[in-house]
């Protein structure tokens, strides 16, 4: 049963309409106005001043909002509307737009003018037409939709996409008449969202670990590169401490990074050691930034750890290696200085016994002290190899050995500002002794580093071909450095010669030749100190054939 205050209601909305019907066209947001009013009832858009507080009694009697609130609560929520952030459309039932606030206009484009009356497709791309039957079906039958997101057309033809809020309208007896739309341009959080999905791509395809924590050290996020180096899973780690990967005897560090990261430091490089999940211990270079909130707060830290146990495992080799040239170098010495004594005191012995009876006990004596000294002259000489490496060969890629040797000289090769530039095409695998092939890239590169003190290119390449003891690999390490001179490059290959002055021990090249030769290859050089085109090349050759009495191979 209709009241006294919906015959009020029509008598104002008859009011109204008599006066926009008076306006003309020119007057067409009157009339949105007005049809506002007719699918919101009792709401003015508007024109609220121009109504005394008698306008405003009920039939019945009763104060109106002006007398009751102090204010006029439809117009107040009109200018609500008006001054929303968001658009706030309505339509009827056959999707005519009715009402179009100024938020609509600054999100599609449209004015007041150009839209109402027309149909809420105007907004809608075409595959997406057959949304708006399903929505007004819902909205038919009281049906509310919430945060319902979508895409629409704006003027100019850009779509957008847009997050809608859809309710019913009803009028003075509870009929459905129409609806409203509450609309938000989501177009900054949809390009926010796509940022985050693909950082979180870029971070879960990392291969190093990335793990977040808070000031308290207790894990927030764990990536897969965490997953694969630590062995734990996502569930099994957030919400832990962090320590659970400290070993004990480290558990300090922890403290000094938190106090580090409070103080809006950044740690970088930090080389430790971490356990995994079946308690292996892993050596990890880490690089700790702290998290900020809105306000610049310090509110976590993010880690990103690099697995460097095989990086570690390889220094450790070339330091062996280091220490094998050393004690090679030592022997060397050892040797040189008393092989000349020895060939003396063998002469002499030698001269002694053609002046003394052959049947006598002194030419005896001198025949055993001549035996005891070619003794010693072998040992000194079996001394000269101590350096070699003992171990069986192995099939390998030659160029991920010098792969090896770069990354342990990388630091010297940037302090230096040595670019390196390689080209690989050894596809083929080489038996060879992994450690003694380190000792010649190693002591070639290490030359080459020392030849360019103030930068320059290092270029390295590796090749098959055709060489004099069949097919194999051919290695050319060209630097860009100061060049050695005519009169000492055919010495470079003897034993304690150098042009390094104190730097250098003379033995480095000597050390690789004998160890390419005894694998069957060959090692040359040619350098040039040209200003302009100075430069050292050293080629090396390894064939793929193994020389005789090469020890059988560790993969056999």
């Amino acid at each position: 049963m209709l009241t006294s205050r919906n015959t009020t209601i029509k008598q104002r909305r008859a009011s109204h309409s008599c006066q926009d019907h008076a306006l003309g066209g020119e007057h067409a947001p009157t009339k949105a106005k007005a049809l506002w009013r007719l699918l919101i009832p009792g709401v003015n858009l508007g024109g609220a001043q121009n109504l005394n507080r008698e306008h405003h009694k009920s039939s019945d009697g009763r104060p109106s909002e002006v007398e009751e609130f102090g204010f006029d609560a439809r117009a107040h929520l009109a200018a609500i509307v008006d001054s929303s952030d968001d658009a706030i459309i309505s339509k009827d039932l056959n999707g005519i737009i009715v009402s179009w606030n100024d938020s609509a206009v600054r999100i599609f484009g449209y004015t007041s003018n150009e839209i109402i009356g027309r149909s809420i497709l105007t907004l809608i791309p075409p595959e997406l037409h057959p949304e708006e039957d399903k929505i007004v079906g819902r909205v038919r039958a009281g049906e509310r939709i919430e945060h319902y997101e979508t895409i629409r057309i704006k003027k100019s033809g850009e779509r957008i996409p847009i997050s809608a809020t859809i309710s019913p309208i009803y009028d003075g007896t509870g009929k459905i008449v129409g609806a409203s739309k509450v609309a938000r341009d989501i177009s900054d959080r949809k390009k926010d969202d796509q940022s985050r999905f693909q950082l979180a791509a870029i971070v879960d395809s990392a291969d190093d670990a990335i793990v977040s924590k808070d000031l308290n050290g207790i894990i927030r996020s764990w990536n897969q590169g965490a997953v694969r180096m630590f062995g734990y899973t996502s569930e099994e780690m957030v919400g832990q401490s962090i320590l659970r990967l400290i070993p004990e005897a480290l558990l300090y560090e922890e403290d000094e990074i938190l106090r580090k990261i409070r103080a809006g430091d950044r740690v970088d490089h930090y080389d430790t050691v971490r356990m995994k999940k079946d308690g292996e211990s892993i050596e990890v270079s880490v690089t700790i930034s702290p998290i900020r909130d809105g306000s610049g707060q310090v509110i976590g830290a993010s880690k990103i750890a690099r697995d460097i146990s095989g990086r570690r495992r390889m220094e450790r080799m070339l330091i062996q290696s280091e220490k094998l040239a050393a004690t090679g170098r030592m022997a060397a010495a050892i040797a040189h200085e008393i092989n000349n004594p020895l060939e003396s005191l063998i002469n002499l012995i030698f001269l002694a016994r053609q002046n003394s009876p052959p049947e006598g006990k002194a030419n005896a004596h001198l025949l055993t002290a001549e035996r005891e000294l070619e003794r010693v002259a072998h040992i000194a000489r079996q001394t000269l190899g101590y350096y070699r490496d003992t171990g069986l060969p192995l099939d390998v890629h030659l160029h991920e050995l010098i792969e090896n040797v770069l990354v342990v000289y990388r630091s010297k090769l940037v302090a230096r500002e040595i670019s390196v530039e390689t080209r690989f095409n050894d596809i083929q695998k080489i038996s060879v002794s992994r450690g003694e092939m380190l000792q010649v890239f190693s002591n070639v590169i290490t030359n080459a580093i020392d030849a360019m003190q103030r930068g320059g290119v290092l270029n390295i390449t590796t090749r098959k071909i055709a060489g004099p003891s069949g097919d194999g690999i051919q290695i050319i390490i060209r630097d860009s450095g100061v060049g050695i001179r005519p009169e000492h490059l055919e010495k470079v290959f003897e034993p304690f010669f150098t042009t390094k002055g104190n730097l250098g021990t003379g033995i480095g090249l000597w050390i690789a030749r004998q160890l390419a030769e005894r694998r069957g290859g060959q090692i040359s050089i040619a350098s040039s100190t040209e200003n302009g085109s100075s430069g050292t090349i050293v080629t090396i050759f390894l064939p793929f054939a193994a020389p005789p009495g090469w020890p059988s191979n560790q993969n056999q």
